[in-house]
Order: structure tokens, then C-alpha cells, then sequence
């Protein structure tokens, strides 16, 4: 078992979850996945609707220890949970990046560059620490 793996154990009902998500993915997620899948920003792997614990997160970069959450309509008055969301996901040293619907809808390409630039940011910082604990 990966290091991953072990550090993100979920339950096999979180993984059923994840594959019905992307199965009925909505439109900006598609619009996002096109931009994130096979590695088509900068290099980089992300997964759709990856399970880490008891969430499922939108697109998941492994190596930048970075989620990309993207928040339409369903989040509306959903702030106090996504609050605890991300404070759970953070305190797994994971950082969240929420992108609205409205912003990836009206400009793709901001929103590519801001991941991108939070995706290096989060390498830069693992190199650090990996040189750090050599």
C-alpha cells in the first residue's frame, strides 16, 4: 500500500460516492476536467472526485498536496460546511483552492493560470520539506 493510501484511508461507501459523482458530473466540471485530465496543465496529475476521508473532492493533485473545489449553486448557503471542510482537509496538510462556477464559466484561462500557480507553489513547498528531512 502507497503512502497515499495509507495517510487517506476511505470507506468503500466514499468510493461508490466518487464514481456516481463522476458519472453525473455537471457542466463547469466537465469544463475544468478538460482542462486538468492527462496532464495537459504544466505536466501535472489530477484526479476527479477523489475520496480523502469522509469527503469527496472535486480534483485532487497528489503532488501539490492541492484540491480544487469548485462551488456552483449547490454551495450556496453551504458556507459553515465548507468552512469544516477545509479546515479537515488542511489539518491533513492539504490546501484548498475554491473556484466558483461563475469565474471558470466567465474565465478559464485566469482560473488554469491560478492552479497552476497554486499546483507549483505546493511543489516547491514538498521539495523544500524533502530536502528538509534528508
Amino acid at each position: 500500500m502507497n503512502q497515499t493510501s495509507k495517510k487517506h484511508r476511505q470507506a468503500p461507501r466514499s468510493t461508490e460516492r466518487a464514481r456516481s459523482l463522476r458519472q453525473d458530473s455537471t457542466t463547469p466540471e466537465r469544463i475544468l476536467w478538460g482542462i486538468l485530465r492527462n496532464r495537459q496543465l504544466d505536466g501535472h496529475k489530477f484526479r476527479r472526485q477523489h475520496p480523502i476521508g469522509p469527503f469527496v473532492t472535486d480534483f485532487y493533485c497528489a503532488e501539490a498536496s492541492l484540491i480544487v473545489e469548485l462551488d456552483g449553486e449547490s454551495h450556496v448557503g453551504q458556507h459553515e460546511q465548507d468552512q469544516q471542510r477545509t479546515a479537515y482537509l488542511n489539518q491533513h496538510g492539504l490546501r484548498v483552492l475554491r473556484v466558483t462556477n461563475d469565474d471558470l464559466l466567465g474565465h478559464p484561462d485566469a482560473v488554469a493560470d491560478a492552479i497552476g500557480r497554486a499546483v507549483e507553489a505546493g511543489s516547491r513547498d514538498r521539495k523544500v520539506l524533502g530536502e528538509l528531512n534528508d
